[in-house]
């Protein structure tokens, strides 16, 4: 064949070179118009989603609990809270979020102490946890509720067998779990945390009382406390709050560091041609006296009653109650103790011109119940213008906490 000339060969290069810059062009379009069906495609889906996700399910009512909050859309929250002798475990809040799922945890309503009822068989130890008891059983006893005799020897939960690796040729280095420590035998033992520490008061590891556990410890709190945050300080149940109480029908409920007391002030009966009549749940006012009565002029205008709680062995001195008048017409007051129980321990001073103070002089080791009856008397050139009486009542608490 003959070759072709130089102007065909050029020729034949330039029309190549327009089929390649054709086809190219045509490849760029459909690839732009692929793009952007893409991204329609992908706006379409993204709103649908918005659209799918403006609300959250409605969430799940707790056991002896409710729902607080009706708007399930998205940035919203809800609440729970639980009935009285119940306490949440879980998120308090939650929130609607974009994906139209609610943040925290589900949260449950358990009972303030699942150990009240002591479900644990055979002299086992009921320890209130998270979620639920646990039962620790004695040596010869096993289950849920230590219902089940064993072999004493079976129960090995409070020894565990050590993690050995090969080390160097012919040595093995071996080691325990937390809280367990090698002893002879190659087995590893529980450490007891509750003898080694809770005896000391440098080294206390809780505020009332410690259990131990294999590999660890738990911190016990008396009847009417509840186990703080911190996992080791114990925080006074308020039954009055919370209706826990058994106060009849016109008691009054007094909250107390771990219980609770039923009161009823009463007004004195009359006599000497002097009767009260009750103002307020905690005052009684003089009725008019005859103006004949000079015993009926010389007795308390008022008469108030006060409750306090007080813990164990108090630091002494501690100022428990202040007394003052917010009319003073005399030229002087007076303040004296006048009856009661255990006055030994208390005492009364002036802290101002118009103010006196009980004063509690001697730690008191508990339980015991306190009282005291306060005068506080007006006077103007040594003439009695009227008195106030204050019935103070202290319940001491068990525990120093």
């Amino acid at each position: 064949q003959e070759c072709l000339s130089q102007q065909q060969a050029l020729g034949a290069v330039r029309q190549m070179q327009k089929l390649l810059a054709a086809q190219e062009a045509a490849q760029l379009r459909g690839t732009r118009g692929l793009r952007h069906q893409l991204s329609v495609l992908q706006s379409r889906l993204q709103r649908q989603a918005t659209r799918h996700n403006e609300t959250c399910p409605p969430p799940a009512v707790p056991p002896h609990g409710r729902v607080l909050g009706r708007n399930l859309r998205v940035g919203h929250d809800v609440h729970f809270v639980c009935e009285a002798g119940f306490r949440l475990v879980g998120s308090e809040t939650r929130g609607c979020r974009q994906d139209g799922t609610w943040s925290g945890t589900q949260p449950f309503c358990r009972s303030i102490d699942d150990c009240s009822s002591n479900p644990c068989a055979n002299s086992g130890t009921c320890v209130d946890g998270n979620q639920s008891y646990t039962c620790l059983c004695l040596q010869g006893w096993a289950g849920p509720s230590c219902q089940n005799p064993v072999h004493a020897c079976s129960n090995a939960s409070f020894s565990r067998q050590p993690r050995c690796a090969e080390g160097r040729p012919g040595t093995r280095r071996c080691t325990c779990d937390p809280g367990f420590q090698l002893r002879a035998g190659g087995v590893c033992h529980d450490v007891d945390e509750c003898r080694l520490f809770q005896s000391s008061p440098q080294t206390q590891l809780c505020l009332y009382d410690c259990l131990n556990l294999p590999g660890s410890y738990r911190c016990l709190c008396p009847p009417g406390y509840l186990l703080r945050a911190d996992r080791n300080t114990c925080e006074d149940v308020n039954e009055c709050t919370g209706k826990q109480h058994n106060c009849t029908q016109g008691d009054l409920c007094i909250n107390t560091f771990g219980g609770h007391r039923c009161v009823r002030p009463k007004c004195p009966p009359p006599r000497h041609n002097t009767s009260y009549v009750k103002t307020s749940t905690f005052q009684c006012e003089r009725n008019p006296c005859p103006m004949e009565s000079r015993a009926c002029r010389l007795a308390a205008t008022s008469i108030s009653f006060h409750y306090l709680p007080l813990q164990a062995n108090r630091t002494v001195p501690h100022v428990l109650f202040k007394m003052s008048t917010t009319r003073f017409v005399g030229d002087s007051l007076r303040f004296a103790i006048t009856g009661g129980r255990r006055q030994g321990v208390f005492t009364v001073r002036r802290s101002n011109r118009q103010t006196g103070e009980l004063v509690l002089t001697s730690p008191v080791a508990g339980p015991a119940t306190l009282e005291v009856e306060l005068e506080m008397s007006e006077f103007s050139r040594k003439v009695l213008l009227g008195k106030h009486i204050f019935k103070v009542t202290a319940f001491v608490s068990p525990y120093e906490f």
